[in-house]
């Protein structure tokens, strides 16, 4: 059974509209049929030869018709306002009704037998429309003056132009809702094209009808001499409305292909029927569309406006009904659909329609082909982006999706914030392959992804790396106090999977269980990426299986070497170059007693762009040990004496320490450097204080000896770190003079508690007081430990008690406010007596 386009039906509303109209055209022509006539007396014509006039004139008036084909519908533009003013003023107007009702139904009948092909219900509501308005058109010319047989007046002029008026806006109000009802669509579009095509010929019925009137007042023979101009008028009124029709036709033309310009199949099929409903002002089209797989879909639209869209069978070659225009839409040889354009029943295609049919269809062949080939291609393209990043066996990702979006989820996660990496390997996969083939094989990897895959969580992230091995991210792990937490926690679920991956199943017919080794490795997110992640996490595997295990921790002291490292100098080199990423910050050590600044220590952050803060813990052991360490020292010296520098200008003389690494002091060059710094940033020398490590001190290499004397020379300070810890310090002492000795925090957090720590700290004081010293104590975090050091007689400290270290910007306004709260007790930069 073929599916053609049916159509909608008469709505109920047109119907009742009809009846209305029936009923209101009999009422009219009955009631003003009775009202008495007042005639002449004298009158020539006689009654019936006037009525049987104006039904004349109002059938000749229809006869003489131009159309055109607006909002679905046909428009007929008539005379019927020229046979409207004649006949007000040679017929009784009371008559006018009925005549009209008479003169439209005959000429309609006529129209509808030789070529409309209306129904009778059509002529029926034509009939009953134009009744209705002349009945109207009588009713305001008759309130505004009584023009039979009245002379030409302005007044009654302007009383049956009034009429004439009433007629147009009532008639083309009324075609309009006979279209809106029968199309479903808003009334406006209807009416506006309606008085759009019939105010220019209205203008002319008018002047027309006048002068009709004029010429039987003046001399009835000169209506001989009308025929002649009324055609050339016909036919001005015809060439105008095609020329409008067809510039509003090519107008549409361009704007229904240009809407074409789309992606996709479902876009350009729509854009093609409401394209051809307003290009062609159709009842209904059809755009038919043959997909890649010989499916056939139909995208269907009315006036109306709604588009609807279902799948199809194949269409046949069945012959379009009359008044349909139907076309197959190919490109080259390949068929992609076809349209079918359904015209008004009174108003079929012209063979200019015919060619603009043809030609859209071209064009819409065009776009839905390009359409077609997008979509291959978007497929293809999310196919092969698809296979980029998924492993094509299990559906998981792959390892370059794993490495992608694992560091991406690391990158989104705090700098401090615990991840965990498990990477799964399973047992004797190869003797599953040998002995019940790769098919066996594949279906095992399968069924471990899957079981894989209901076991994560969501938000992590789940690959299969390839061959055997899978690798789970989990970036929800637990943060808590304690910092073994996290590891306690990947290992619960690292033991977890691995119990229930061993649940016996059934592979190639086989009962085995999946037993899988299992590395586990946790880290801070900002502090490797997922490559490095993975590496610890392979270590830690191959630790399993040596150690006959199904689940391992990473243990770095079994890690022969560590790309996170590499990384990390790589980046510290770029850093290097920045401005924005080593950021010095300085804490104050203060006068325990006077609370005034003895000096600052600086200390060095990094602004990692990916890793986030990293304190010197992160990275200073790594650059020690690098050629990079030159470089680095370097840096940290300028920064520091920069800031030297501007505390200078302000007037605040305060010692600046900078910790300087013992590789640092096997260059001989050292001194040359720091002489040259000094002068480029105009800093005396003893205001750089350097700070050494008891590593130093516990060596007796000569050049560290000489680099050191000559620094003492230059007028730089130098200060023992972390004094206490070593077991030559005294020793070192006597080889090479310094400025001050720094307590180490460890003795200063223990002081309280353990009379051994307190007893080094009394020691050291007490040492540095006999060879004329400073001493300041590290990490002093309470007032119980300011007070304790005091009473040791230590002079000075430096700890969060006092201050954390803080940015260059602010801590001027500190020691600013530091000093002018005891001007008078700075201590001197060396102490008195010290060499």
């Amino acid at each position: 059974m073929l599916d053609r386009p049916t159509g909608r039906g008469t709505p109920t509303g047109l119907h009742l509209l009809t009846a209305a109209l029936v009923a209101t055209a009999l009422v009219a022509a009955v009631v003003g049929l009775s009202l008495p006539a007042r005639l002449p007396a004298d009158d020539p014509l006689g009654g019936p030869a006037r009525f049987g006039l104006a039904v004349a004139l109002f059938a000749l008036s229809q006869l003489a018709r131009l159309r055109f084909r607006a909002a679905a519908g046909v428009v007929s533009v008539t005379w019927a306002e020229a046979a409207l003013v004649v006949c007000l003023y040679l017929v009784p107007p009371g008559w006018l009704p009925g005549a009209a009702l008479l003169g439209v139904t005959l000429a309609w009948t006529a129209l509808s037998v030789v070529d409309d092909g209306r129904t009778t219900w059509d002529v029926v509501r034509v009939a009953g429309a134009q009744t209705a308005a002349t009945a109207l058109a009588v009713a305001v010319t008759t309130a505004l003056g009584q023009p039979m047989l009245a002379g030409p007046t302005p007044s009654l002029a302007l009383a049956v132009t009034a009429g004439a008026a009433a007629y147009l806006l009532a008639s083309a109000w009324l075609g309009g809702v006979m279209l809106a009802l029968r199309h479903g669509m808003p009334i406006g579009r209807p009416l506006l094209a309606a008085l759009r095509g019939k105010l220019l010929m209205f203008v002319g019925n008018v002047v027309v009808g006048l002068l009709v009137v004029v010429l039987i007042e003046i001399d009835p023979r000169w209506l001989l001499l009308l025929p002649a101009p009324l055609w050339l008028l016909q036919q001005t009124y015809r060439q105008r409305l095609r020329e409008d029709r067809d510039r509003r036709t090519w107008r549409s033309f361009a704007e229904a292909t240009n809407a074409l310009n789309q992606l996709d199949e479902r876009g350009a099929a729509t854009a093609g029927v409401t394209g051809a409903l307003a290009l062609f002002e159709a009842e209904l089209v059809d755009v038919e569309v043959v997909r890649g797989d010989g499916r056939w879909r139909r995208y269907r639209g009315d006036p109306g406006g709604q588009v609807v869209d279902r799948e199809i069978a194949p269409p046949g070659d069945d012959e379009p009904e009359p008044g349909e225009l139907v076309r197959d839409l190919s490109v080259g040889e390949t068929r992609v659909g076809r349209l079918r354009v359904r015209f008004p029943r009174t108003a079929p295609p012209t063979g200019r329609e015919r060619d603009a049919h043809a030609a859209f269809a071209d064009a819409l062949a065009a776009a839905l082909h390009d359409a077609a080939t997008h979509r291959e291609l978007r497929l293809v393209t999310a196919r092969s982006s698809y296979e980029a990043v998924h492993d094509p066996l299990t559906g998981l990702a792959n390892r370059a999706a794993m490495l992608g979006k694992g560091d991406q989820a690391l990158r989104q996660l705090a700098h401090d914030h615990p991840v965990a990496l498990l990477l799964l390997d399973i047992d004797q996969f190869k003797e599953v392959n040998d002995t019940l083939g790769h098919a066996a094989g594949d279906q095992l990897l399968r069924l471990t992804a899957n079981r894989l895959g209901a076991l994560a969580r969501s938000g992590d992230l789940l690959a299969r790396l390839g061959g055997d091995e899978f690798a789970l991210l989990l970036s929800s792990v637990p943060v808590v106090g304690d910092r073994a937490a996290p590891m306690a926690y990947a290992l619960r679920q690292a033991r977890d999977i691995a119990e229930r991956l061993a649940a016996p199943t059934e592979v190639a017919g086989v009962r085995m269980s999946v037993e899988v080794s299992v590395g586990v490795v946790v880290a801070p997110a900002g502090t490797a990426d997922l490559t490095e992640l993975l590496r610890r996490a392979d270590i830690a595997m191959y630790q399993a299986k040596s150690g006959g295990v199904s689940v391992a921790a990473y243990d770095s002291s079994r890690d022969a070497a560590s790309t996170d490292q590499l990384a990390l100098l790589a980046e510290l080199r770029e850093a290097l170059q920045a401005d924005d990423q080593l950021v010095l910050v300085l804490q104050p050590a203060v006068d325990l007693v006077t609370g005034a600044p003895t000096g600052v220590e600086a200390l060095i952050r990094w602004r990692h762009p990916r890793r986030g803060w990293l304190g010197p813990a992160d990275f200073i052991r790594p650059v020690e040990n690098s050629e990079q360490l030159g470089a680095f020292t370097r840096y940290v010296l300028d920064k520091a004496l920069a800031v030297a520098a501007s505390w200078a200008r302000e007037g605040l003389d305060i010692p600046i320490s900078v910790n300087l690494s013992a590789r640092s002091l096997l260059d001989p060059r050292l001194p040359v450097e720091i002489a040259e710094a000094l002068r480029r940033h105009q800093v005396p020398a003893d205001r750089l204080v350097l700070e050494i490590t008891e590593t130093v001190v516990m060596s007796e290499l000569e050049v560290i000896d000489q680099v050191l004397t000559t620094l003492r020379s230059m007028g730089v300070q130098l200060a023992v770190d972390d004094f206490g810890t070593g077991f030559s310090s005294l020793a070192f002492l006597t080889r090479v003079t310094v400025d001050e000795l720094k307590v180490d925090r460890s003795f200063v957090l223990q002081m309280a508690d353990s009379p051994e720590a307190a007893a080094i700290v009394r020691s050291t004081v007490g040492l540095a007081h006999q060879l004329g010293l400073r001493v300041v104590a590290e990490g002093v975090e309470t007032a119980a430990q300011r007070s304790a050091l005091a009473e040791l007689g230590c002079t000075a400290a430096q700890g969060y008690h006092f201050f954390k270290p803080m940015p260059a910007d602010k801590i001027a306004a500190v020691l600013g406010s530091l000093r002018d709260s005891a001007p008078n007790n700075v201590l001197p930069l060396r102490a008195d007596g010290a060499s």
